[in-house]
Parts: C-alpha cells; structure tokens; sequence
C-alpha cells in the first residue's frame, strides 16, 4: 500500500469544537477548524487521504464509527471526556477493523487522575499525549509502519 492509497479518519469527541476557548494552559489557542486544517495539510504532504468528524453526541460518534468499516485504514481518534469512562466508544473502535492512534492535545498523565484512565489504550495501536496539534502529525507520520 503507497501513501496516497492510505484513507484515515480523525475522529473528535466532546468539547474538542470549543477549542480556542478551553483552557489555554491545556490546549493552546487553536481552534477546530484551524487544527483540521493543519492536520489535512500534513495529510497532503504525506499523501494520505484524510477525513475529519466532530461530534458532541455519542450515537452521532457511534454511527460514524459503525459507517467506517471498510472505508478506512487507519483511524486518529481523540475521544474528549468519553476517553475516561465511555466503553461503548472502545466497543465501536474494536470492531473497526483499523488500526487507530489515539491523540490528546493535553498531558492527560500530567493532569487531574480521572484523566490518566483510558478505556481506548489498550486497543489503540499507539497513543500520544501532550504534543498539542503535533501529536496528530505525529500519529500521520506513525500510520504507514502500522499497516505494514
């Protein structure tokens, strides 16, 4: 599989549209649409096709998860708040049938211990956190070597 053959679904959770207005210490400034930019224009570079969702209702999530099977290859998901408790969420991903990478623009291991709970990370192929908008360039740059 070349890079340009590579589809990847960015997946956002709770609260990650009102980036910008969220804690600046935490998750910068940027906003959604600006890190969505960012992250197709590191895609391009790659030459991986790439499609970004945002949704703030978990059936909304779950749909979009279930309609993915089969038309991606990779996954980066940053489940928001559901990361700590939402089993339906780790459900969905297990049974994509792609590897994923989940992404937190915060050091989730730094923050309040609710936060260090994942229900996704030990299905996920890797995890980063704390790498703010680099950390979805990161996890692009860590796709090809997980579908070999």
């Amino acid at each position: 599989m070349t890079a340009g053959d590579i589809r990847v679904a960015v997946l956002h959770g709770p609260n990650i549209n009102t980036l910008g207005r969220r804690p600046a210490a935490h998750y910068g400034t940027i906003t959604l649409p600006d890190l969505e930019q960012q992250i197709r224009g590191w895609a391009a570079e790659r030459g991986i096709r790439v499609g970004c969702f945002q949704t703030n209702d978990e059936g909304a999530f779950l749909s979009h998860l279930h309609g993915l099977s089969g038309l991606v290859d990779a996954a980066i998901v940053n489940p928001g708040a559901w990361t700590h408790y939402q089993w339906s969420i780790r459900d969905a991903l297990e049974i994509l049938g792609a590897p994923f990478v989940e992404v937190h623009l915060s050091d989730v291991e730094a923050r309040e211990p609710h936060r260090k709970i994942s229900v996704v990370r030990e299905i996920a192929a890797k995890a980063i956190w704390g790498k703010g908008p680099e950390g979805y360039r990161e996890a692009l740059d860590a796709i090809p070597g997980l579908l070999q």
